[in-house]
């Protein structure tokens, strides 16, 4: 009999993972990953992780099957929370959902089980004709996870199972009430991967301190903006284009005050606590070294939505050496849920870059962006800018 580890969460997807694996016929053993240990910056009402694995264990119970709790705290620490603070501590964006299945999911906790097969459920997967395996957009758009896969690697994606990605969100959790799991109706999670919705504010606190600073209001009409109108396809400068927009204190009008510039990012609306203003207000920059926020309104605003962006080369990860194919048209997100869009990658020297056929909202340096052909992800690169 082969023996398979099901990552349980205490989530109605791996529940119902772990079940239709013990009908195939697998022996199956459970397994609950404990990466955090700090509830003060988590919301007691969202799940955090002492719930989830009491969830998880009821749900191993009734499916008879073996249950461990494996601490990873340590790792998580090291390689996703270092991370997470550095990024915002240089304005960029960090996506720690991404770099906890490279590095944690598929990395060190294939590594502390000594089964020979590591799962990960949401999505599918199917040999190519080099061999090689394919990540495939699950059955269910609104659920697919690919995005948060989108640096794993050959040899990553090939010890994973995807028993539910050919399934509906209904059809799984259907099947959850017929075995009546007491997952069945419970709501799908949110934050960091295994430890649950954060108060980000408060979780960055415990290494980036707060320091006030002004929250000032950008005109949309600045000459910047219109250096797209100045270039044409033969002409066309994608290094300028991926330029951020630029600002000074002198260029807008203050309207608010922040406690710290690295608590904010790109196209975030929330929090930022402006009144008084014709209409919402975004961010559309931020400068850490000066401890500004730069804030515009609507997210029409020019300084918000962009053309092209510039990945970082070293970061570029090809799921499958068949397709390492740049200077192509490819479906592209940068972010999860985002709808696919239409662009190219193109590589020009030792840069790669990506022109999308219509411009971007909150293209956020230190978030991922993933390429996809026909439903198969393709390949996935950090945004450099």
């Amino acid at each position: 009999m082969k023996r398979v580890v099901v990552g349980l969460s205490g989530g109605v997807d791996s529940s119902v993972a772990a079940y239709l694996l013990k009908e195939e016929g697998y022996e199956v053993i459970g397994m609950f990953m404990k990466n955090w240990h700090d509830e003060s910056v988590t919301i007691s009402d969202d799940c955090p992780w002492i719930d989830d694995s009491n969830d998880a264990l009821m749900v191993a119970e009734a499916l008879e099957i073996p249950f461990q709790v494996i601490d990873l705290s340590k790792a998580y620490k090291e390689r996703i929370v270092d991370y997470m603070f550095n990024e915002y501590q240089e304005g960029r964006t960090p996506n720690p959902d991404v770099l906890c299945n490279k590095e944690i999911k598929f990395d060190v906790y294939g590594m502390n089980n000594v089964q020979p097969v590591l799962l990960i459920i949401l999505n599918q997967k199917k040999l190519n004709t080099n061999n090689e395996w394919d990540l495939i957009a699950g059955k269910d758009p609104s659920k697919d996870q690919s995005y948060f896969l989108c640096q794993v690697s050959q040899k990553q994606l090939a010890k994973a199972l995807f028993p539910i990605g050919h399934l509906l969100k209904t059809e799984v959790r259907e099947l959850a009430s017929k075995m009546e799991l007491v997952t069945a109706e419970k709501k799908d999670s949110q934050g960091l991967c295994f430890v649950g919705k954060i108060k980000l504010p408060d979780f960055l606190q415990q290494k980036l301190s707060s320091k006030e600073g002004p929250v000032i209001e950008i005109p949309n009409d600045m000459e910047q903006y219109h250096r797209y109108k100045k270039m044409s396809s033969e002409n066309l400068d994608l290094e300028e284009l991926c330029k951020p927009f630029s600002y000074k204190e002198i260029d807008g009008i203050r309207v608010s005050t922040h406690q710290g510039a690295h608590f904010y990012t790109i196209g975030q609306r929330k929090g930022l606590h402006i009144g008084g203003r014709p209409l919402p207000s975004f961010v559309i920059g931020t400068d850490t070294v000066n401890n500004i926020v730069y804030s515009g309104q609507t997210d029409e605003h020019p300084g918000l939505n962009r053309i092209a962006l510039k990945v970082e080369r070293e970061s570029i990860n090809w799921i499958s050496r068949k397709s390492e194919k740049e200077n192509e048209e490819y479906e592209i997100r940068i972010r999860y849920r985002q709808n696919l869009q239409k662009g190219q990658l193109i590589q020009r020297g030792h840069s790669v870059y990506v022109l999308f056929e219509v411009k971007q909202k909150g293209v956020s340096p230190g978030q991922f962006v993933a390429w996809y052909k026909k439903g198969v992800l393709v390949g996935s690169g950090v945004i450099e800018s």
